[in-house]
């Protein structure tokens, strides 16, 4: 169980606003991740050649040229090093939901599931990182992809973003789920995906409990039956199982929607590293690799990002990236019914990014026009969410 930290607290809405600018926070978040990979190579740059071994085994890694084709246009990665040196790097990044394995304990669900997507993309020139959310709920058009049989699924048009990962996964086989994921978001941003990574529910559980648990403040109560998640507002300090179910919390949360999901889980994920840094696992061996042991016992990776000195290489490179130029969005959307659109400023957002140029962000969405969404198109209130859950 969670213990609660009784110290008072401010009020300024539903939950206790993050200490740092939602900006500087996202900044955090991938800093701490680039600088864990880079304690990697210095972990096992002292000789622990078995510890590296043992993470190296860990990930669970896949050929993607082998699914989707040798004739994509993949970077010629530097071994060991930086994996697309000197070119643009586009990462997409899942959170898998599935209920298969260790992770059936979370409730009995067919298929492969994913709920979180984040493209992550590095700027040739490694000086800009720009990571977009995409809602499991975005209206997309899905092709068709390969299957491990030979044969193909069949395309599904507007359809729910996350079912892509469901097509393709529907012999249980991630790399192809990831493949089809991947394969979405080619067509609908025109994008070029070099590499993915999946995080499962069960290694991200075995993550925050291997820093002593993760500190977050709510200023309401917080409950999801479906979840199995119950915290009183207050200030608690959250095992695994309680942050995976803050994270995964939907229906009855907030506005029960996807949307409101995405802002905790950011949220959850700067407490993370902000835990890791205050624990100052960098200079705990110890420390460090039971940490990265629950990392990457969560991962499942194309080749490319799949080896851990190609990962350091990459956190490396951008080692000296500052603050302002790392920046954190969700795919610009109009609310239809249950379910979002992506908007005429999507456009524009994607085009930067395929141009290798700063993201083209639509207005603050906090600040409202008062018409009911937010001078974007991205809804404050408005038509009721799909309230199911996961």
């Amino acid at each position: 169980m969670p213990t609660t930290e009784n110290s008072p607290r401010p009020a300024h809405g539903r939950r206790r606003a993050p200490r740092h600018s939602r900006r500087l926070q996202r900044t955090h978040v991938l800093r701490g991740v680039l600088l864990a990979l880079v304690g990697v190579v210095a972990f096992t740059g002292t000789g622990a050649a078995l510890a590296y071994n043992s993470l190296q085994g860990n990930i669970d890694q896949h050929d993607l040229d082998a699914i989707l084709g040798e004739d994509r246009e993949s970077p010629t990665a530097a071994e060991p090093g930086d994996p697309a040196e000197g070119q643009a790097y586009n990462l997409l990044v899942l959170g898998s939901d599935t209920r298969t394995g260790d992770n059936a304990d979370y409730g009995e669900a067919e298929g492969q599931r994913s709920d979180t997507t984040l493209v992550v993309h590095i700027s040739a020139d490694r000086s800009r990182v720009d990571v977009v959310s995409i809602p499991r709920d975005l209206i997309v058009d899905v092709p068709s992809c390969p299957l491990p049989d030979g044969s193909e699924s069949a395309a599904a048009d507007d359809a729910r973003f996350n079912s892509a990962f469901a097509y393709g996964g529907q012999t249980g086989d991630t790399a192809y789920a990831a493949a089809c994921a991947i394969l979405t978001v080619e067509e609908m941003t025109g994008l070029f995906i070099d590499d993915f990574v999946v995080v499962d529910m069960e290694g991200f559980k075995d993550m925050v409990d291997a820093i002593g648990g993760v500190d977050m403040c709510f200023e309401e109560d917080i409950v999801s039956p479906e979840a199995g998640l119950d915290l009183t507002a207050g200030c608690h300090t959250l095992d695994g199982e309680t942050a995976l179910a803050v994270a995964r919390a939907r229906k009855g949360v907030d506005d029960g929607s996807d949307i409101s999901r995405i802002g905790r889980q950011q949220e959850l994920l700067t407490a993370m590293v902000e835990q890791v840094m205050a624990k100052n696992l960098l200079t705990d061996s110890s420390g460090l690799f039971q940490f990265l042991q629950a990392a990457t016992a969560s991962l499942s990776t194309s080749d490319g990002i799949g080896n851990i000195t190609s990962m350091a290489g990459l956190a490396y490179s951008l080692n000296g990236v500052g603050i302002d130029n790392f920046t954190f969005a969700t795919v610009p959307f109009d609310w239809s019914g249950n379910v979002v659109l992506q908007n005429a400023d999507s456009e524009a957002l994607w085009a930067s990014v395929a141009a290798d140029q700063p993201l083209v962000l639509p207005p603050d969405p906090e600040a409202t026009d008062g018409t009911g969404t937010d001078g974007t198109g991205n809804g404050v209130g408005g038509d009721e969410p799909d309230p199911g859950q996961g």
